[in-house]
């Protein structure tokens, strides 16, 4: 039965209006807003995605010749252009400590916690789930992702455990794709700012971004944050 009722909710996700999210049950439908690589939100609703853990927006990875890329980005950046403008549903499995919904998450009938795994640009959370192993196994023998590169498992670098700090190098397709969002000019406050991947994009790329985090922590805008 619950599959049955999944499956009717995938069905009916490709014609959700865009200004809103939809609740029913235990399902968020709706346009999303990437916050991180696995984080979205959908109008309000904050959710994060189960069993999977992405590079921190900080994040970098040390490339095989020496360069670091900045692969936490990446991961939001690749997680953002997969989604577009596309309605997804999330189907709740939990709610974790800071109030975050734990979902799987669907583009059309796509599994996106899965594919973010399997391309390498998100790790198996192991210690919340075996759902995404077999995809991390996968996408590590093909070397995708961060697995072509040195890189801290998220949850150690969160610790603070850090061995691939380097440069903010971000690959070219994905530059072109962010500057075609984004300006730094004219400059903008936290209530201009639309989303929390817009504000971090202003903090790591523009020269009066660091005045949108007022406390050093980080995080910019932490009202949107």
């Amino acid at each position: 039965m619950r599959l049955l009722a999944l499956a009717a909710a995938l069905l009916l996700v490709t014609h959700l209006p865009t200004a809103a999210a939809e609740h029913t049950g235990n399902v968020t439908q709706g346009v999303a807003t990437v916050i991180d690589g696995d984080t979205l939100e959908i109008h309000g609703s904050r959710i994060r995605l189960h069993g999977i853990d992405a590079p921190e927006s900080r994040q970098t990875c040390s490339e095989s010749d020496g360069s670091a890329s900045r692969c936490g980005q990446v991961a939001a950046l690749f997680l953002a252009e997969k989604i577009g403008r596309t309605p997804i549903l999330c189907e709740h499995l939990d709610m974790d400590r800071y109030g975050r919904i734990i979902a799987r998450c669907f583009r059309n009938r796509e599994d996106l916690n899965k594919w973010m795994v399997g391309e390498g640009l998100a790790v198996a959370y192991r210690q919340y789930s075996f759902d995404y192993i077999a995809d991390e196994d996968q996408a590590r023998e093909a070397r995708k992702g961060v697995w072509r590169t040195k890189f801290d498992m998220p949850w150690d670098w969160r610790k603070g455990a850090r061995t691939s700090e380097g440069s903010d190098e971000i690959p070219e397709r994905l530059q072109r794709l962010v500057q075609g969002s984004y300006s730094c000019s004219p400059r903008r406050t936290c209530s201009q700012i639309g989303s929390c991947q817009e504000a971090r994009w202003y903090l790591d790329n523009c020269s009066w971004g660091s005045r949108l985090d007022r406390d050093s922590d980080g995080v910019p805008c932490e009202s949107i944050c």
